[in-house]
């Protein structure tokens, strides 16, 4: 019989989560720290912009997802497993799943912010600390859950884990679209599907002007018409705007009032940073905000600090520099 770590290796399977680690790396750092106790968790907390697709995978797949938990908790020696369910998936969801799941489960209402969701500050929530994100290393691999090895995986990897034993696996990704479409919603491509592809087959393909949002509502790239012959890293979430309905500056006003909101306060560069940003876009007067950049990217405590500054720059490099050009 194949160990199932073996078999998730040779489906080459990556976290569904933005990070694209290698899914079997991760179970077998867990599998390696040898300990008295290991416990899994099913990161269910989706609090980005615009982003859907583990909410449509518990409602509509709820048994799969529970199932390849259970495959994780047979996997690692005196386990138990939490699922860190957003606030709104936790009340709608809640009676679903605990006629699932066993006695080696716990649902648990997501805490904090939009970094609320991250690996470390789920740690430190479920332990009833403040939830913000850890120093690492140690990694949560060797050192999580109060202190023992943990087993972190978004809600579509543990899906997958359960097609992958099952022998069903056909590596596939959901992908959740949305914005200025006529079919949003949450749909099943082969991995290697371009975005572009994506939008065709699904019937979103745009007949006007346009551009994308590419990862996440919130963090997630820019990307123009031309660029769109790839397919989706990270995120799978794909955004459509109508390029000459969409007023840049309030975009991004949205964009910043989120990641100000969602931040944990923690770190200076972020904390200041998303206030400056959100204050420089209310007022126009952008001489000041690659200097912020610069900070953020370079001196962020987390991943947020270093990644919020994406959709700004792919949005100011791609459209509102070539509207100002074409002005002129």
């Amino acid at each position: 019989m194949i160990d199932i770590i073996e078999k998730i290796k040779k489906a080459e399977i990556t976290g569904r989560s933005g990070c694209n680690f290698p899914v079997w790396k991760k179970w077998s750092l867990v599998k390696e720290n040898l300990s008295e106790k290991h416990y899994i968790i099913c990161n269910a907390s989706e609090g980005e912009l615009e982003t859907f697709k583990d909410y449509y995978l518990l409602k509509n797949h709820s048994k799969e997802v529970i199932e390849g938990i259970k495959i994780a908790l047979d996997t690692f020696q005196n386990s138990s497993a939490y699922i860190y369910l957003n606030k709104d998936y936790y009340s709608e969801l809640k009676d679903l799943l605990e006629g699932l799941i066993d006695d080696r489960f716990v649902l648990f209402k997501k805490e904090g912010g939009y970094i609320g969701g991250e690996e470390t500050a789920i740690l430190e929530a479920i332990e009833g600390k403040r939830p913000e994100p850890r120093s690492k290393p140690p990694f949560p691999t060797k050192s999580g859950l109060w202190g023992y090895p943990t087993l972190i995986n978004n809600v579509e990897t543990f899906y997958s884990v359960y097609q992958i034993e099952r022998g069903s696996y056909k590596k596939t990704r959901f992908y959740s679209i949305s914005g200025k479409v006529k079919n949003k919603g949450v749909f099943e491509f082969h991995e290697e599907t371009t975005i572009r592809e994506i939008l065709e087959k699904t019937r979103n393909a745009p007949d006007f002007d346009y551009f994308l949002q590419v990862g996440g509502g919130a963090c997630g790239e820019i990307m123009l018409p031309e660029e769109l012959d790839k397919k989706v890293k990270g995120l799978a979430s794909i955004i459509v705007y109508d390029r000459k309905k969409t007023e840049p500056f309030l975009l991004m006003e949205k964009w910043a009032k989120f990641l100000f909101e969602g931040n944990c306060n923690k770190c200076t560069p972020c904390r200041e940073g998303t206030y400056r940003i959100l204050e420089i876009i209310k007022k126009k007067k952008m001489e000041e905000i690659d200097d912020i950049f610069f900070a953020m990217e370079n001196s962020s405590f987390c991943p947020l600090g270093r990644v919020a500054v994406v959709p700004f720059q792919s949005l100011l490099n791609k459209i509102v520099n070539n509207n100002d050009k074409n002005n002129n």
